[in-house]
């Protein structure tokens, strides 16, 4: 087959464009796989359906009678494989999970480039469309739809200027914070409570910074927001 046979040509630049138009989207996002990485998925993906649904071409010694020819199993591969990819761009910073949604993406431009390499032009392109659309609702969702927000808390006292942790419920309470687990601790003198609180935003939390900074009995704090 001639490279710049459109059975050839068409697929690639197909793929292409469905890397660039879903990885130019992650990468504006400072995602940890963005515009190169979605390219390059989709672009193999792409060459090696098309070097399945030709295998004739270079299977041309071979006797027809032994030749069997089964894009789908190259697909099962492919999409196994991607499995690896999509797991290393997923990672936790603290009590956070990012890339899910990154991974998502690199499983669905795989899939793209799978289906514009067996010539499933119509299907590929709606697809890539409704990628976009996807990923670009994000941003609506995220200031419009109501949100659980959850924060993890903890506040250092002085051993002999502890309070119970009743009154730590209760001063969560206070600022609009329902605990959901309290847990202490005690070590070299210092009293530790730790709390894991719904109801989170961030000027309940600037109210709770500034009162527990206004306190002198504590000795320090961590106000750690879940992602939003």
């Amino acid at each position: 087959m001639e490279l710049l046979s459109p059975d050839l040509l068409w697929p690639i630049l197909g793929a292409i464009g469905a890397g660039v138009v879903i990885g130019g989207e992650r990468e504006y996002r400072a995602s940890p796989a963005g515009l190169r990485t979605h390219i390059l998925v989709s672009l193999s993906c792409c060459l090696l359906m098309l070097s399945a649904v030709h295998q004739m071409a270079w299977l041309n010694d071979a006797p027809l009678e032994v030749v069997r020819i089964d894009p789908v199993r190259m697909a099962h591969g492919v999409l196994t494989g991607i499995g690896f990819l999509c797991g290393g761009v997923i990672f936790r910073e603290g009590f956070n999970v990012r890339g899910l949604t990154t991974a998502a993406s690199l499983w669905m431009t795989a899939t793209l480039g799978i289906l514009f390499g067996i010539g499933f032009y119509e299907l590929a392109i709606f697809g890539a469309a409704a990628t976009v659309l996807v990923l670009a609702a994000v941003t609506i969702t995220e200031r419009r739809a109501p949100q659980r927000r959850v924060v993890h808390l903890k506040a250092r006292y002085a051993r002999s200027a502890a309070i119970t942790a009743r009154a730590f419920d209760a001063l969560l309470a206070d600022h609009g914070l329902r605990a959901i687990t309290i847990d202490q601790s005690l070590a070299e003198g210092v009293h530790e409570y730790g709390a894991i609180a719904d109801g989170y935003n961030e000027e309940r939390g600037e109210r709770l910074a500034a009162t527990l900074s206004q306190d002198a009995k504590v000795e320090g704090f961590e106000i750690r927001p879940q992602q939003a």
